[in-house]
This record gives C-alpha cells, sequence and structure tokens, in this order.
C-alpha cells in the first residue's frame, strides 16, 4: 500500500495562493491515480480535483475550476495541488488521496493522508 504526507497549508488572505504538496512513499506511485479531497467544518468531504497516473487527465470540481489546478511529478513521488484566487470558503482541512482503481471515481479512493489545515480569511 501506499502512505501519504501532505504539507503546504496554512492560513492566508482571500485572494492569496498556497501549494500543497502530497509525498508518497511505499508502492510505485506512478501506479496510484491521485486526489484531493476536503473537509470543512459541520460539512461532508467533498472532492476537490483528481489526477490520472500518468498525469495527463485531470478533473476539477466546478468551485475550484480555473482557480486551481492538480499536478504530479512521477520521479519525485509527489502530488501538488496550487491554489489561487483563495476564497473563505475554501477554508478546510485538505487531503490526499490515492486510488488503484478508476482515478475519476470519487468513491473509490483507498489511501489517505492526515490532512493539511487551509485557512483563508476575508
Amino acid at each position: 500500500q501506499v502512505q501519504l504526507v501532505e504539507s503546504g497549508g496554512g492560513l492566508v488572505q482571500a485572494g492569496g495562493s498556497l501549494r500543497l504538496s502530497c509525498a508518497a512513499s511505499g508502492q510505485t506511485f506512478s501506479g496510484y491515480g491521485m486526489g484531493w479531497f476536503r473537509q470543512a467544518p459541520g460539512k461532508e468531504r467533498e472532492p476537490v480535483a483528481a489526477i490520472s497516473p500518468s498525469g495527463m487527465s485531470t478533473y476539477y470540481v466546478n468551485s475550484v475550476k480555473g482557480r486551481f489546478t492538480i499536478s504530479r511529478d512521477n520521479a519525485k513521488n509527489t502530488a501538488y495541488l496550487q491554489m489561487n484566487s483563495l476564497k473563505p470558503e475554501d477554508t478546510a482541512v485538505y487531503s490526499c488521496e490515492a486510488t488503484v482503481g478508476i482515478w475519476y471515481n470519487f468513491q473509490g479512493y483507498d489511501y489517505w493522508g492526515q490532512g493539511t489545515q487551509v485557512t483563508v480569511s476575508s
């Protein structure tokens, strides 16, 4: 199985940017689809973005399209989430997750990290 560790969260003002990183270890990273999810206080966990094992295909939920960019570097066993034009409603714990299944099926993610807090002030 794969182990995931997120980093890069923090406090930022609205309109600012953050880049989250997800370092993977264990199994072959390039064999996993990767996704970013978030959970705000009192709300359900929701998907944010996903990327295919090769990195050639990506998917974003409507609320982050045009603002967030998911990417990966298979040579470094790391996935990223670049977040621009942040809004207070983006405040949440962000976690990266991995799947050996269909990468755009958000129900099928099997492995996840501990999460990193992102707080956007107005």
